[in-house]
């Protein structure tokens, strides 16, 4: 059973194994190290390509193939075959710059070897190798997110004009639309979505202080700074970090996470709505065949997929709030704190995809019962005391909302009681018409019209 998945500790790859499952290429050890290799390929690649340092000479076609091959081609076993170097060295990316030298041995690379791996520090290999990890991490993570919100909108748009009391303070508050409350949650995930696009992520390049020491002291003449700014930039596709210490200061890490951490507690406040509105009747689940809810109770299907998704999210912010406090701290010019802390990302990004999995399994079981709806709407007249008393302001009369105050508060309150102050009331006729024909249901100011201009629909 050593290799089963029933035997994990973390339940990130036991139970929730096949919703982390797309995360796996990216945050595993083996996703780590076979990025380590494409920066060492490509930090050598640029190596032979300055004329400056005439000593890597210039790739051919053929030779850049192959070396290209190494990163491309980058196995399981080629993953082994580091993991047994690094047995030996105790150190993870000097493993790496061996096995790609092994690999070269007896090619017409072999007398590059040397320049594998050239002036860096293994700080310079791992700040870009996360990076690029998160980069990727981010972009699943995002298609999931994008999903869960175009499925959101779609919801939203199909109740947009299906009226709703409203609940402040849990109390029975002015009418609103299901679709009205769940776009608030469709624009609030879309603009921090926007956000978390926004964020490049930085790398440097430049030694073991991050002053390309060694770089200028064996080629003084070649403009390091622009060179590794080829590399980062041009062929990793991310953002160069000018002035670092040892390590990249993982500023850009940081504000990822808070981004992240920022869209997971909306997502968090939507499962909880979404888990009162089915407590309250409003919305229904369909039955999954098969599916028990309780062990003793035969009737109950239970919200589970909400409340799943909030368990994962608390976890996931958790693990991303310590991350964005800690990897921009460090010691001096380095410590390695940031090393094994970074080391849990994956799990924060785990946690946060298993949380939108589930969010979307639930939306996916979700039905409106208008019936309940309509009912507790037809049971709160006391709600039309706001645009009366609004209506009796404009018109001048005294005391409107203290007059109201005195008729509803406390008081159970029905249609005819509420027609009967409005007939009693001296208003314009247009405005006393106006509120004459007003039910709860029909007091939802321009609600259908917020929710459609969120998420598609006639405006």
């Amino acid at each position: 059973m050593e290799n089963d998945a029933i035997m994990n500790i973390s339940p990130v790859d036991g139970r929730y194994a096949s919703k982390a499952a797309p995360l796996r290429g990216v945050f595993s050890e083996f996703g780590l190290i076979q990025r380590r290799f494409r920066v060492e390929v490509e930090w050598l690649k640029a190596l032979c390509a300055e004329p400056g340092i005439p000593e890597a000479a210039p790739l051919s076609p053929g030779e850049e193939s192959l070396l290209e091959s190494f990163a491309a081609g980058f196995s399981l076993a080629d993953a082994a075959r580091v993991k047994e170097i690094e047995s030996v060295t105790n150190h993870d990316v000097k493993a790496v710059e061996y096995a790609l030298k092994e690999k070269m041995k007896g090619t017409p690379l072999e007398p590059r070897s040397e320049f594998v791996h050239f002036a860096c520090t293994s700080e310079d290999i791992n700040n870009l190798s996360h990076a690029l990890m998160l980069r990727d991490g981010t972009a699943i993570l995002r298609e999931a997110q994008r999903d869960l919100v175009d499925r959101l909108a779609a919801f939203a748009q199909s109740c947009a004009d299906v009226p709703m009391l409203a609940r402040t303070h849990g109390q029975p508050a002015s009418p609103t639309t299901i679709g009205k409350e769940l776009a608030v949650f469709v624009h609030r995930l879309r603009r921090i979505g926007a956000e978390i696009d926004s964020i490049r992520q930085l790398g440097k390049l430049s030694g073991a202080v991050g002053n390309y020491n060694a770089h200028y002291a064996a080629y003084p003449d070649v403009d390091w700074p622009a060179l590794s700014r080829r590399v980062i930039e041009g062929r990793l596709g991310l953002e160069q970090n000018p002035l670092t210490t040892q390590i990249e200061s993982h500023d850009a890490m940081a504000a990822l996470f808070g981004a992240i951490s920022r869209w997971n507690n909306v997502l968090l406040s939507m499962d909880r709505d979404f888990w009162q509105y089915i407590s309250l009747g409003y919305i229904g689940q369909r039955p999954v065949k098969g599916e028990v809810g309780s062990s003793t109770m035969p009737h109950k299907i239970n919200p589970i997929d909400f409340e799943n998704s909030e368990g994962n999210l608390g976890l996931a912010n958790a693990i991303f709030g310590h991350l964005a406090a800690k990897l921009p701290v460090s010691r001096l010019q380095r410590d390695l704190t940031d090393s094994t802390a970074i080391r849990n990302v994956g799990t924060a990004f785990a946690h946060s995809l298993i949380a939108v999995s589930s969010t979307k399994k639930g939306l996916g079981k979700a039905t409106v019962n208008r019936d309940r709806i309509a009912a507790d709407l037809a049971g709160n007249w006391e709600v039309l005391a706001e645009p009366i008393q609004t209506v009796m302001r404009k018109a001048g009369l005294p005391n409107p909302y203290e007059r109201l105050k005195e008729l509803t508060r406390g008081h159970e309150m029905c249609e005819e009681s509420i027609r009967a102050f409005i007939s009693g009331l001296e208003l314009p006729a247009e405005d006393k018409a106006r509120l004459m024909s007003m039910t709860p249901a029909s007091y939802t100011g321009i609600a259908e019209r917020l929710a459609l201009g969120e998420c598609g629909g006639n405006r």
